[in-house]
């Protein structure tokens, strides 16, 4: 697949170059300018992502980052099982327990999420971060939704992180789930109150926290196109019908009734 040529590898995290110097320099190049594009397109081009992850992945399948980025990458299309043992393997590689949280999500997007729950309370979670532990919280979250213990997932959520003033870069999202497990359960008011609280704390825009209180507001967005282009439409309605009373539009001249002189 093509790469920009502005793309050198050098922009990877310096973890990530250092587990390359095992291979030839010019592989290592090559993989590297790779999983640049991976990480640039994740977001924005998750299909793109994926293509660029294969490659490197076909270049050099035993180096842990690659096979963390072809799991990243295929988790952001929706190919779960793929994505699942991706991440298994960079685990048995490194050892860390990491992705624990996304390798329970991945359960979850299989339709196990009993798996996800036990895992959430597996001892790896204790190893993990804050930031890690959260991501657990919200995985165990989502698996008791879909088992539709509407109930049990607001509990789950409820935490000392959840009640911090402290914003951190998983406050936005931790706020926003809660808010939605509450509006899920009918307690309208209080979900209202932590979208608010969602939206103060969500700086990069990670969530639709806005849209949500918004819509819960009553309050309805406009398009400034699609108005502009109503205006046209309203301005050229009025043309045809100022041209219908002149006399240039209107009914048709052969609709126009016979005069008496055409009748027998």
């Amino acid at each position: 697949m093509p790469i920009p040529e502005d793309v050198t590898g050098d922009e990877i995290d310096k973890d990530v170059k250092q587990e390359l110097q095992s291979l030839p320099k010019t592989l290592a190049e090559d993989v590297a300018r790779n999983l640049v594009m991976v990480a640039r397109l994740i977001d924005e081009d998750p299909e793109g992502a994926y293509g660029y992850s294969r490659v490197a992945l076909r270049l050099a399948s035993r180096v842990a980052a690659v096979r963390e980025a072809a799991g990243f990458a295929a988790y952001a299309n929706q190919k779960y099982s793929e994505a699942l043992a991706e991440f298994r393997a960079a685990r048995r590689m490194t050892g860390t327990v990491e992705l624990w949280p996304v390798m329970a999500d991945c359960e979850r997007g299989l339709g196990r999420p009993e798996k996800a729950l036990d895992m959430a309370g597996a001892p790896e979670v204790h190893k993990l971060d804050k930031a890690g532990q959260v991501e657990m919280r919200l995985v165990a979250a989502g698996a008791r939704r879909d088992m539709g213990q509407l109930d049990a997932a607001i509990v789950t959520l409820q935490s000392s992180e959840l009640a911090s003033n402290s914003v951190q870069p998983w406050t936005a999202r931790l706020r926003y789930a809660y808010a939605d497990a509450l509006l899920a359960v009918g307690r309208r008011d209080e979900a209202r109150e932590w979208f608010a609280k969602a939206v103060e704390a969500d700086r990069d825009g990670s969530t639709d926290a806005s849209d949500r209180l918004a819509e819960l507001d009553g309050v309805e967005f406009v398009d400034a196109l699609d108005e502009h282009e109503d205006e046209h439409e309203h301005e050229d309605k009025g043309e045809h019908e100022d041209e219908g009373e002149n006399g240039t539009g209107g009914e048709s001249a052969d609709a126009a009734p016979q005069e008496d002189g055409d009748k027998d």
